[in-house]
């Protein structure tokens, strides 16, 4: 079986089961692809759409088919010399409802449980309602108002001979040693005898195996007629309806380990970790060993059976130890290789899921392969942003928003406003924390918990990078730069005595290491602290940026999108290469994508609005006219006018991003689909900008009122057919950034990896539409069509040249898989008056090389054309110097002999907007190649 090389992520759910894949892997291996990347395959909630709300991670999930359906799956791959790679989520477990066996035990049982070390629970919280007890915040409305209501009925699990209370979808059960408290109501004397036994177990040391036996002698008393009336009759004494009722559930309730609650609660003072502000979702204490085989015995068992080739880590920064985490899972993969079947790859794959701040890049000592490639997105997506677009568009942004464009200034205000709302709960216990820590030295014994609270939300307000990564032997070198930016830019936001707390925390989060501290107990305090702030500033980060800034500013949206670096408007050549290069270096095996389940706009949109930050001028006199005309269709409420000026100019750019070169604006089924699928965005996009609604406090006149706006926007005829007349506009120079992506990820280092669909135009938006089911008959029909690019150059509007080149490029690499796993990577300087238009580079491993030539910001550089191709002739005197020799096109099978004056791009580039050139023959002594794979096939 071949090492990954290529692969395509999928997304299962009970609509695209296990046997659905099976159905397509021969597709799917004639597009090239080598390895079918799975979303998490464990057990999930019920109808999950995603897979990452698992509630048991120890099986296959039975809507996906469960195991038997994998193993059929990965035998069909097998066949195909293909493989799998899969997600799996050990940050977090889905909790309420009643699916997650592992959080009803904690919930029943408390810090008694064996389940309770599993979650990251505070059982001694400074609130004394919660002082033993988790706070659970599902309730529709105040808890009285639900009490009250009746909504809380006490039910009785035949199977399971216990009770709970049921409210909706939740389920919360009653500790056995309270089940006296109910069974003391009952006029049968047998079930009323059954207290006793219950009540006993408050004094038995072993009360949680005891119970199983008082359980199972309850059971046996419930299978009497009369015994299930009296029980019935007793279940109605605590209905919340009746005054006595409520009482009586109440007092039951109170003497539960954990307090029901309303969900607005959550944010202020949930004592256990979530996943980012999501109560649903619950943190998991990866770091304990216990906690870890239980998590991974699955995946790691499927590792060893040489079902899975290689692991992708969801969310790696929530953990409370990266690297701890990575070196035991690649621990432990390392010693299950010699036991995997001899036609699976030795090594094991790791890949984490993390976003990289501007600067920061992924630390090498972790033991993995490299990132899920979000960086690479925004790579790609910086040298094709024009550097000339940016004032004129940033000044279109503040003129209409009345918002500073800097986008930084808007993740401060993000950052800010999340501490002080989503995660107040988190923010209080990282400040609790640290304040331990201060009490722990009589040096700083006096430093106040208020001064503390004031220094750390500076510090967290400026940090510029989603988590650092101290430990007990203190923070790593590779993180120093970016502490030290957030201290320089805090100091300047406090005050001279909370200046002087800030220094203290910098030493204690791990500017010194926690191991020096001469005092166990001061260690073990700020390796806590460390934690407490880590685990939070991650979240902070991706709900300012991601979630709240990056739909808050829009000079340009294509450059708000999960792991960009939205403050930078474009990016140069140089700092392309630059990235190249040292994933060549430090992590070959990464992956690379433009596209993914996380992403808030497909790779095609962002390619078409790319293009329009060539024609910033021009969009800026567009919008002002398109405002005018729009003027009718605009409601004025009591808060200002719906839209606001920002959200209109934020929903012009979507239309002309999505707005793909099939859509007809006289089409009115298609253009109905379009306005759909654009509402569902705009709901999202409202309320993740938190200014005028909010998913807390939807403000339901302003999105009805922003919905009738885009309605009237596609129906109003003058004013849709301008918009799609500057859409059309798009279409060419949109595409070649389309294809000039393709190209680049397939060639880069790296491995690159396919969002389902995406070989065809992606112009999905945020999800869930970025999920929606995928025509792989119509794709299928497309590559058995086998058409050459220059021929599907000549119909580039249904996608079929995009597949194209993703299938030649993969087959390359499919017959040199040496080069492109070793290759090293030269960048090419063009000469001449468009040299700035090019992007070039080689690979090289041994005697054979890669040329790939792409053009970059092109929409001034098309003449009168209906293709995305740019012509001879407009490429004047533009030449590369690529080393001499002969070379063969991928592409179009032309062959070029290059000499030492080198080669005009008008000949590189004369049948496609791209080219990608093969040479083999000539070996530099200097360069010793790295070994050969047994199981590589020799180079073509």
């Amino acid at each position: 079986m071949n090492e990954i090389r290529a692969t395509l992520r999928l997304q299962f759910h009970r609509d695209f089961t296990l046997k659905d894949a099976e159905r397509w892997v021969d597709y799917y291996a004639a597009l090239g692809i080598s390895h079918i990347y799975a979303s998490p395959l464990q057990v999930s909630r019920a109808g999950s759409p995603h897979g990452y709300d698992g509630v048991d991670p120890t099986r296959i999930d039975p809507e996906l088919g469960g195991e038997a359906a994998l193993k059929s799956l990965v035998a069909r791959l097998r066949e195909r010399g293909m493989g799998l790679v899969l997600d799996i989520v050990p940050n977090h477990l889905a909790v309420g409802g009643s699916e997650n066996l592992w959080w009803q035990d904690v919930l029943a049982w408390g810090s008694d449980s064996p389940y309770a070390s599993f979650f990251d629970i505070d059982w001694h919280s400074p609130d004394p309602t919660l002082n033993g007890k988790l706070l659970v915040p599902f309730l529709g409305a105040a808890y009285a108002e639900i009490l009250n209501s009746g909504e809380l009925t006490l039910d009785y699990d035949v199977e399971a001979a216990g009770f709970h209370v049921d409210y909706h979808e939740h389920r919360f059960p009653i500790d056995p040693r309270h089940y006296g408290d109910i069974l003391r109501f009952s006029e049968h004397n047998t079930l009323y005898e059954q207290a006793a036994f219950f009540e006993a177990l408050q004094q038995d040391n072993d009360a949680y195996a005891s119970a199983q036996d008082a359980r199972r002698q309850l059971g046996k008393v419930m299978e009497s007629p009369a015994a299930q009336a009296s029980l019935s009759a007793v279940m109605k004494l605590f209905n919340g309806a009746s005054s006595n009722g409520a009482t009586r559930l109440h007092a039951l309730l109170e003497r539960q380990h954990y307090r029901l609650a309303w969900w607005r609660t959550a944010s202020d003072e949930i004592n256990w970790r979530r996943f980012f502000d999501v109560t649903e979702l619950g943190g998991l204490r990866i770091e304990d060993p216990e906690v870890f085989e239980a998590v991974h015995a699955l995946p790691l068992r499927l590792v060893e059976a040489g079902w899975v080739d290689g692991l992708r880590v969801d969310h790696v920064d929530g953990l409370a130890d990266p690297r701890g985490y990575c070196l035991r899972l690649r621990q432990h993969l390392d010693a299950i290789e010699e036991k995997r079947p001899s036609d699976a790859p030795r090594h094991v794959a790791l890949y984490v899921e993390k976003i990289l701040g501007d600067g920061e890049t992924l630390h090498t000592d972790w033991g993995v392969d490299g990132t899920s490639g979000y960086e690479f997105m925004n790579e790609v997506s910086g040298i094709q942003h024009d550097p000339t677009g940016s004032a004129p568009l940033r000044q279109l942004w503040r003129d209409v928003s009345g918002r500073d464009p800097d986008f930084s200034a808007e993740v401060r205000l993000g950052r800010r406003e999340v501490l002080t709302s989503l995660l107040t709960s988190e923010f209080s216990a990282c400040a609790r924390a640290l304040h331990a820590v201060a009490r722990a030295q009589l040096s700083s014994r006096d430093i106040t918990l208020a001064a503390i609270r004031r220094a750390l939300e500076a510090l967290i307000v400026h940090f510029p990078i989603y988590r650092s990564y101290a430990d007990d032997a203190g923070r790593p070198d590779a993180d120093t730069p970016f502490f030290t930016q957030a201290m320089q830019a805090a100091r300047q936001a406090l005050n001279p005595p909370d200046i002087a707390v800030l220094e203290a925390l910098e030493r204690w989060l791990g500017g010194e290491a926690p191991r020096d501290c001469a005092e166990d107990g001061e260690r073990q305090l700020r390796q806590r602290a460390i934690t407490r702030f880590q685990q939070l500033t991650s979240p902070v980060a991706a709900k300012a940026v991601e979630d709240t800034a990056g739909y808050r500013s829009a000079v340009l949206i294509s450059r708000n999108d999960v792991g960009f670096d939205g403050e930078h408007f474009s990016h140069s050549s140089e700092h392309f290469h630059k990235a190249n290069a040292r994933r060549a270096r430090d992590f070959p095996g990464s992956l690379v994508t433009t596209a993914t389940h996380d992403h808030k706009r497909g790779e095609d949109v962002r390619a078409r609005l790319a293009a329009l930050s060539e024609q910033a001028v021009i969009f800026t006199s567009q919008v002002e006219r398109w405002r005018k005309m729009a003027a009718p269709l605009r409601q004025s409420l009591p808060e200002g006018l719906a839209p606001s000026p920002g959200d209109e100019l934020i929903l012009y750019q979507i239309l002309l991003g999505a707005w793909s070169p099939t859509l007809d604006p006289q089409d009115d089924e298609a253009l109905e689909h379009f306005n759909q699928r654009l509402a569902a965005w705009q709901l999202k996009a409202l309320r993740e900008a938190k200014l005028r609604s909010h998913w807390l406090w939807p403000n339901e006149a302003y999105e009805s009122a922003c919905r009738t706006f885009l309605e009237g926007l596609l129906t109003t005829a003058p004013l849709r057919d301008s918009i799609a007349a500057a859409a059309r506009t798009l279409d060419l120079p949109g595409a070649i950034n389309g294809l000039v992506q393709t190209v680049l990820r397939l060639t880069v280092p790296g491995v690159p990896d396919l969002y389902q669909g995406s070989e065809f135009w992606d112009y999905s938006l945020v999800d869930p539409d970025n999920r929606r089911p995928v025509d792989y008959g119509l794709r299928k029909a497309g590559l058995d069509q086998a058409l050459p690019p220059t021929e599907a150059l000549r119909t580039w509007r249904d996608g079929r040249v995009k597949q194209a080149l993703i299938t030649r490029l993969l087959g390359l690499r499919h017959r040199n898989p040496l080069l492109f796993a070793h290759g090293d990577y030269h960048p090419i300087v063009a000469d001449g008056e468009l040299a700035n238009h090019v992007v070039a580079f080689t690979r090289r491993y041994s005697s054979y090389q890669l040329l790939v030539v792409v053009p970059r910001l092109t929409a001034n550089l098309l003449d009168d054309t209906d293709r995305p191709h740019i012509s001879q002739k407009r490429w004047e005197d533009t030449f590369l110097q690529p080393p001499p020799g002969c070379w063969q096109s991928v592409l179009t099978e032309a062959t070029l002999k290059v000499d030492n004056a080198g080669i005009s791009v008008a000949s590189l580039l004369a049948e496609l907007p791209v080219g990608v050139f093969l040479r083999a023959g000539h070996t530099d002594s200097n360069t010793e190649a790295p070994p050969l794979h047994q199981h590589s096939e020799p180079l073509k």
